[in-house]
């Protein structure tokens, strides 16, 4: 059996250093991982810009994924978006986001709808949606490049979303065109929201190992009431590895089975090494590194490739 894994890590100088980050994307491309998710902070403090890491190490090792944390606190929706979408770009549609809940931005409070609106969840679910609509704002298909008729794009198929919800007022459209994958995957974590919360937008959403029983049941009735079905979200388990304890792969596979969990997110605690003994002797046990590699990270999270947004 083989299923897909997130390998969690933080880069700065008391976690990961940059140059052993490197050394770790080797590692993770060569075992098969669908991709590492970088992490906005360390249990010392904050790390590197994960945006920024996943782009210079991308650069280095772009057969691996690369899904960077960003909290909505101090990040406007529209820049994450195009930020988002650069780093998709550079990656050929490799790229994700993990969408932390939080507080707003200087820029948005100035034009926020309704100045007294609270609360993480609904903040996160209102900052998704405007999220994936950007992305889907420009689409692959206006690009023309038609040189003898001087056409570079249709603009009759790029649209601003003129989004005004609670927390948020945008125009767009974005600047861009889309992703090759239809958009970057979202991730969301079930720690600071519910099932509810992030069932309109999530492509991908971890739960933590005790509160796996029935989060696949929660998320499959969110959903339901959301317009979605189950399948066309990835369920990952979040599993912390101590140093010099490694879980065998075989438990691991059978909780994921009890559970209906559709992958896995390691969190390696200790820097480099046992980031690196996981990548080299759990993660081969639970991916098929001879596989062909998928063309994309959505496609290596078993997701569908083009996703449709509700206006």
């Amino acid at each position: 059996m083989s299923i897909p894994v997130l390998l969690t890590i933080s880069v700065g100088p008391r976690a990961v250093a940059l140059r052993d980050a490197v050394t770790v994307a080797e590692a993770a491309e060569a075992a098969g991982v669908a991709a590492i998710r970088i992490a906005d902070g360390t249990a010392a403090g904050r790390a590197l810009d994960p945006t920024v890491v996943a782009a210079y190490l991308a650069g280095v090792h772009g057969g691996v994924g690369y899904v960077a944390e960003l909290p909505t606190t101090h990040n406007a929706p529209y820049n994450a978006a195009r930020r988002v979408l650069s780093l998709d770009r550079a990656t050929g549609g490799r790229a994700g986001v993990a969408l932390l809940a939080g507080d707003g931005d200087e820029v948005s409070e100035a034009t926020a709808p309704d100045p007294g609106a609270a609360g993480p969840a609904r903040r996160w679910a209102e900052y998704a949606r405007v999220l994936t609509r950007l992305w889907e704002s420009f689409p692959r298909t206006a690009l023309v490049g038609d040189q003898d008729g001087g056409v570079v794009v249709d603009d009759t198929l790029i649209a601003p979303i003129d989004h005004e919800g609670v927390f948020y007022r945008v125009a767009g459209p974005l600047d861009g065109p889309s992703s090759v994958q239809g958009r970057p995957v979202v991730v969301a974590d079930l720690d600071a929201l519910d099932a509810a919360a992030v069932a309109e937008s999530a492509d991908v959403v971890v739960v933590d190992a005790a509160a796996a029983p029935g989060a696949d049941a929660a998320l499959a009735e969110a959903l339901q009431r959301a317009g979605r079905v189950r399948r066309d979200v990835a369920l990952l388990g979040r599993v912390a590895v101590a140093p010099g304890d490694p879980p065998g792969a075989a438990p691991l596979l059978a909780w994921a089975a009890e559970h209906r969990l559709d992958g896995l997110e390691l969190v390696p605690g200790g820097g480099t090494g046992p980031a690196l003994a996981v990548l080299r002797n759990l993660v081969p046990q639970l991916v098929d590194a001879g596989a062909p590699r998928p063309a994309t990270l959505r496609a290596a999270l078993g997701l569908r490739e083009s996703v449709a947004v509700a206006s």
